[in-house]
């Protein structure tokens, strides 16, 4: 491949990447500083259609749905980030001491790694949720305790093709310990394939936040939130209020996709292979 090629490649790259990034910084920045008094109840104005004064109609006490989606949207996000941050890092940790210590300790995390795969997801999530309470802590400790298992087996082939290197085993020659050649010269070089991954876990998180709210596991009715959002329009859109649940869902699907670019676009500026067909 010549170099203009892969350069044109590189900067269309870092667009995608740019205009993701924009995107959702400027819906979480947004809703973060909203006004609440922005999507308050006005019930003059219930069931109203999409218009310029209400670009996503009105719901059935009056809402404006454009600035509630966005609300909704935001606090998404901050879940959905705060969540995957808190299981990457359980996965990072787990999937090093697994491949570095090895025996039991590799046994034990894979056992777990089985055990949370080999249930039901969207159950898991519903369970610990309603053991925790529900709510913005419940959701986030479900998504956190449930997103870890595939990107510890990531972090843990990563591992185990690193500690067969010449400097890892000079490492161990020169009278250093497991736990640290697991620091000093093991986690440096797994960080890029950790970024990505937990670039990769918003998404997951994000929907799977979306759908334990919906069934009713979740974000309380009150708190703006896409799954909320969606649960209250089922009830109207047999009577053709159909504005209440194709809007948020659009805007969580973009959120949703952008993501999953920021994440693959990581992947080809770190592995320009991984782009070729």
């Amino acid at each position: 491949m010549n170099k203009d090629k892969v350069f044109n490649r590189r900067v269309l790259v870092v667009i995608l990447m740019a205009v993701a990034v924009t995107y959702l910084i400027g819906v979480f920045v947004w809703g973060l500083f909203m006004n609440p008094r922005s999507y308050e109840a006005n019930y003059a104005n219930k069931f109203l259609s999409p218009s310029l004064a209400h670009p996503f109609g009105t719901d059935f006490i009056g809402r404006d749905m454009f600035h509630r989606t966005i609300k909704g949207l935001s606090n998404s996000i901050i879940i959905g980030v705060l969540a995957s941050i808190f299981s990457s890092i359980i996965a990072l940790f787990a999937g090093i001491a697994s491949a570095v210590f090895g025996g039991w300790v590799d046994k034990f995390v894979n056992w777990c790694v089985d055990l949370c795969m080999g249930l039901p997801h969207l159950v898991l999530l519903m369970l610990i949720s309603f053991m925790m309470g529900k709510g913005v802590k419940g959701v986030t400790i479900a998504v956190a305790l449930t997103h870890w298992p595939s990107l510890t087996r990531i972090v843990r082939s990563e591992v185990m093709q690193i500690r067969s290197s010449q400097y890892v085993k000079v490492a161990y020659k020169m009278g250093r310990t497991k736990t640290q050649v697991a620091f000093q010269h093991i986690l440096p070089h797994v960080i890029p394939a950790y970024l990505i991954g937990l670039v990769l876990l918003f998404p997951h998180a994000i929907m799977h936040e979306a759908s334990i709210t919906f069934l009713g596991f979740g974000m309380p009715a009150e708190m703006p939130a896409i799954g909320v959002i969606l649960s209250e329009a089922m009830q109207h859109i047999s009577t053709g209020k159909w504005w209440l649940a194709l809007f948020p869902g659009l805007m969580l699907l973009i959120a949703v996709l952008l993501f999953d670019i920021i994440g693959e676009n990581l992947k080809k500026l770190w592995n320009p292979e991984s782009g070729n067909e």
